[in-house]
């Protein structure tokens, strides 16, 4: 599951923090914090006794040099004790310009150095690469530490297939389980065929066993939802939850993609396409697990529950509520 919304104080993170120890959660997920940073929050929680997997999707590159976001993985696994995912995503070209004062010349290209840089030394202790977009000859102090796995955020059939070569995992949003089953998963699978046949992890730089049958990255689906109920209304929850999301060129572009055509501005009507289009999951527990059930079922390894439109329009207690009424009635452990 994931924290719905920023927090500005810690102590707003501790009820959903909570759920992970208690439900059928399994791992406590933060976006980009822009007020408290994630990894500083999770620290945090961590001194107070909540000690859970977590996980970072996504964080923005341009915030962060590769090398420290390793230590800050790292750290967080050290604290916490338990294992850490941390996905990394470029953002868009207007964020990256205001955050580093130019846009990156290849996305692509820039998250597959990113990546390299980032697992060589997580893997191995160090790595060693001289790109157009970073350089770094460096080592991080040999410590054993639970499992930090590396992914990126997945938007687009380009970007799967990136991630299939590179990542251990990849984090899907505003997907569809049709769009993820027809569109992303195929690349995914063809990255990951191609990093077998070239003989070599795109994202370390070792062999691999180039007869071993291709394995793609895991696949995280983050999924907002909200539960129908009286005073609330599905497309006012989608945009609240979406709505900036929406008015960005690369996902009105990954959404048109997937057969979603929006013609406004990100406003309710293009609101109510994402819950016509299964984007948006809004109804009864039931109904929610009903569609829950198409993630499981093209085989997505892990779905990060997401109310950040009821936190938005209800309250965080709201949002709580939600998610301990879909998390009891969860069939198995693939429900996060």
């Amino acid at each position: 599951m994931a924290l719905p919304t920023g927090v500005v104080r810690p102590e707003q993170a501790v009820p959903f923090a909570l759920l992970t120890q208690r439900t059928a959660a399994h791992r406590f997920w933060q976006g980009q914090g822009m007020v408290l940073d994630s990894h500083h929050l999770t620290v945090w929680l961590a001194g107070l006794g909540i000690r859970v997997p977590s996980g970072f999707g996504v964080s923005l590159m341009p915030l962060r040099a590769p090398y420290q976001a390793a230590v800050e993985a790292r750290s967080v696994a050290l604290s916490t004790g338990r294992s850490v995912v941390a996905c990394f995503g470029p953002g868009g070209p207007a964020g990256q310009r205001g955050f580093q004062g130019r846009s990156y010349a290849s996305q692509l290209d820039a998250c597959r150095e990113y990546v390299h840089i980032v697992r060589g030394l997580l893997a191995h202790g160090e790595t060693r690469l001289s790109g157009a977009e970073f350089a770094t000859s460096a080592r991080l102090a040999g410590l054993p530490a639970p499992d930090v796995s590396v992914g990126l955020g997945v938007l687009r059939a380009r970007m799967a297939k990136l991630a299939g070569e590179v990542a251990d995992v990849a984090v899907t949003w505003l997907g569809s389980a049709s769009y993820l089953d027809g569109t992303l998963l195929p690349a995914l699978r063809e990255g990951a065929a191609r990093r077998v046949r070239t003989g070599t992890d795109a994202g370390t730089g070792t062999g691999v066993d180039t007869h071993a049958s291709p394995r793609p990255p895991r696949v995280t689906a983050y999924v907002p939802v909200a539960l129908s109920g009286p005073g609330r209304a599905a497309a006012e929850l989608a945009q609240a939850a979406c709505g900036a999301h929406l008015q960005a060129p690369h996902y009105r572009d990954a959404l048109r993609r997937s057969g979603i055509a929006l013609e406004g501005d990100g406003g309710a009507d293009d609101a109510r396409k994402l819950v016509d289009g299964g984007v948006f999951l809004y109804g009864t527990v039931e109904e929610i697990h009903a569609r829950l059930d198409e993630y499981r079922a093209i085989g997505v390894d892990e779905v990060v529950l997401h109310t950040s439109g009821v936190a938005l329009t209800k309250g965080p207690r709201a949002a709580v509520d939600d998610l301990e009424r879909v998390l009891e009635a969860a069939p198995d452990p693939a429900v996060r």
